[in-house]
C-alpha cells in the first residue's frame, strides 16, 4: 500500500508540470468567466419569466456548461493517463523503476490512484465554483449537486481508467486521442437514442442503450444532469424533455450505477493483466 500511495504521489506531481494541466486551468477559467457573464445576462434580459421558466433556464444552462467541464475534463484525463505507460515505458523509465523490487501491479494501481485523485479534485473544484456562480448571478440551486458532482467524477474516472488500458497497449497520442473519441461517440449514441424515446423508434433507442453500457460515461453524464435540474420543472416543461442532450428525464438506476463501478474495475483488470505482459 505504502507503494501504492508513493507511486499516486508522484503521479499527482507529474500531472502538475505538465502543459495539460496549464491548458486544463486556462480553459477552465475561460469557461467559468463566460458562464458567468451569461448566466447574469439571463436575469438581466429575461426578468419577465415566471419562476419556473427561471429555473428551467438555469438548469438547462447549468447543465450546458457542465458539459463544458465534463469536456474538459475527460481531454485532461485521457492525455494525463495516455504517457502514464506508454510514455514511461518508450523512455525507459518504466524499466529503471520496475528494475528494483517492486510490482507493476502496485505502480500502475498507484499511478491510477493519482489520476483518480486528479481528475475528481478537476471535477470537485471546478464544479463547486460553476454551481457558486449559479447561484450568485440567479439564485438557482440544484437539488443535488454532491451526488451530481460525483456522477461528473465516476465519468472522468471511467475515461481515465480506459485510457490507462489503452496506454499499455498503444502509444501515448493515439491512446488520449481512442479514448476522447469514444466519449464524444457515446455521447452523440446516447443523444439519438434521445431521439430515438422521444420519437417511439425503438430500434434508434436502442443505440444509445448499448452504447451507455459498452461505455458508462454518457449514462453517468445524464444522471449528473438530473441532480442539476429541479424535479419540478419535469412536470411544468415535459414536452421540452423528450430527446434534449442537456436535460434528463430519468435518474440514474442502482443497478446502473454498480454496472459502471463494476465496468470500471474490470478495464483496470484488463489494464494491469496487459501491463504485466507488456515488454519493457
Amino acid at each position: 500500500m505504502s507503494i501504492m500511495l508513493t507511486v499516486a504521489g508522484l503521479t499527482l506531481r507529474e500531472a502538475a508540470r505538465r502543459r495539460v494541466l496549464r491548458s486544463l486551468a486556462v480553459l477552465t477559467l475561460v469557461l467559468l468567466s463566460l458562464s458567468a457573464w451569461g448566466f447574469a445576462r439571463i436575469d438581466a434580459e429575461f426578468g419577465g419569466l415566471t419562476t419556473g421558466e427561471s429555473r428551467f433556464a438555469a438548469a438547462l444552462v447549468l447543465n450546458l456548461v457542465m458539459f463544458g467541464l465534463s469536456l474538459i475534463a475527460a481531454l485532461g484525463t485521457a492525455f494525463l493517463a495516455g504517457p502514464t505507460v506508454a510514455g514511461e515505458a518508450e523512455s525507459g523509465i518504466a524499466l529503471a523503476v520496475l528494475a528494483r523490487p517492486v510490482r507493476r501491479t502496485q505502480v500502475l494501481l498507484g499511478k491510477w490512484l493519482g489520476l483518480v485523485a486528479f481528475g475528481s479534485g478537476f471535477v470537485a473544484v471546478a464544479g463547486a465554483a460553476q454551481l457558486v456562480i449559479v447561484k450568485v448571478t440567479t439564485g438557482y440551486w440544484p437539488p443535488a449537486p454532491v451526488s451530481g458532482l460525483a456522477l461528473l467524477a465516476g465519468q472522468a474516472v471511467a475515461l481515465l481508467t480506459l485510457g490507462l488500458l489503452l496506454s499499455t497497449v498503444i502509444s501515448p497520442m493515439a491512446s488520449g486521442i481512442v479514448a476522447v473519441g469514444l466519449f464524444g461517440a457515446t455521447w452523440i449514441a446516447g443523444v439519438v437514442g434521445g431521439l430515438g424515446k422521444a420519437l417511439g423508434n425503438a430500434s434508434v433507442e436502442r443505440i444509445g442503450t448499448v452504447s451507455q453500457m459498452l461505455l458508462p460515461t454518457d449514462g453517468l453524464w445524464r444522471g449528473a444532469m438530473r441532480s442539476f435540474q429541479d424535479p419540478s420543472l419535469l412536470s411544468q416543461f415535459s414536452e421540452a424533455f423528450e430527446g434534449h442532450p442537456f436535460l434528463s428525464a430519468a435518474p440514474l438506476t442502482l443497478s446502473y450505477i454498480l454496472w459502471a463501478v463494476l465496468w470500471t474495475a474490470l478495464i483496470l483488470a484488463l489494464a494491469t493483466l496487459a501491463f504485466q505482459r507488456r515488454d519493457l
